[in-house]
């Protein structure tokens, strides 16, 4: 069997051996990495992207499949009143187009490796629905949300700052890093196992409200609209101070390069 990066044809095995050989050249987790998108939607992905494999979709497609679900959440976030369903169906499409997220950039190691325009549209999707999403919030509150008070709307727009500038800043990250060659953080790592496995696990229950995953699972509480916003601020609360805290490391970070 080849490995992931060599592309294979689809009749050439099955569709369990196609996933089998995804799982086998899956890039191992960073360690404390957010539980929802290494444990279940990574999985997903892979049995999403071993499917659109062998059905001929290039990366591209799975991409704007991605992009189909999420939008249309988001959609309906902004447009229909909150009901109890709402918020299921909202759940389900946003966790749907996450998980075909995921699946784009294993198809493309299926088929060889990606692209750079392949990437930059995955990027590209990812900003939008990153900032739509919570602008969605703030419409959806401003015309069904019965707030106490309407500085709360400065919620969804803090949150949609936070969440674009975390994004932006990790990407930059990524890229910075790469352009001076620094090593990744999983080569530096250092000092007892178990000790760094507790870590790991106590920064991964820490990361919750930073994982997008949890977050779409969030919009089952849409119907309960008091309960939804109650729980959306408590993210966003930790979002912000996860991206005050994380900024001063990765300024640090940045001033070692070069």
């Amino acid at each position: 069997m080849s490995a992931a990066g060599t592309q294979t044809s689809p009749a050439a095995e099955t569709y369990l051996g196609t996933v089998r050989r995804l799982a086998s050249a899956q890039k191992k987790a960073a360690r404390g990495a957010p539980p929802y998108s290494i444990y279940v939607n990574r999985r997903v992905g892979r049995y999403l992207a071993a499917w659109a494999f062998r059905a001929g979709l290039r990366p591209n497609a799975v991409t704007g499949i991605s992009a189909a679900f999420t939008f249309t959440a988001i959609v309906l976030i902004a447009t229909v009143a909150p009901v109890w369903w709402l918020g299921v169906v909202v759940w389900l499409l946003l966790a749907a187009g996450y998980a075909f997220d995921s699946a784009d950039g294993q198809v493309a190691r299926l088929r060889g490796g990606g692209s750079a325009s392949g990437e930059w549209l995955d990027h590209v999707v990812d900003a939008l629905k990153i900032s739509t999403l919570h602008l969605a919030v703030l419409i959806s509150a401003y015309r069904f949300f019965e707030l106490p008070n309407d500085a709360l709307l400065l919620v969804p727009i803090g949150y949609c700052i936070v969440a674009a500038v975390s994004f932006f800043a990790m990407i930059l990250n990524d890229q910075l890093k790469a352009a001076y060659g620094a090593a990744s953080a999983s080569a530096a790592v250092t000092g007892p196992a178990a000790k760094a496995d507790g870590r790991s696990r106590l920064r991964s229950l820490v990361l919750v409200p930073t994982d997008y995953g949890f977050l779409c699972m969030l919009f089952v509480l849409l119907g309960f609209p008091a309960l939804f916003f109650v729980a959306y601020a408590a993210f966003f609360v930790a979002n912000a101070a996860h991206l005050a805290l994380a900024s001063v490391k990765w300024f640090k970070d940045m001033s070692r390069l070069g």
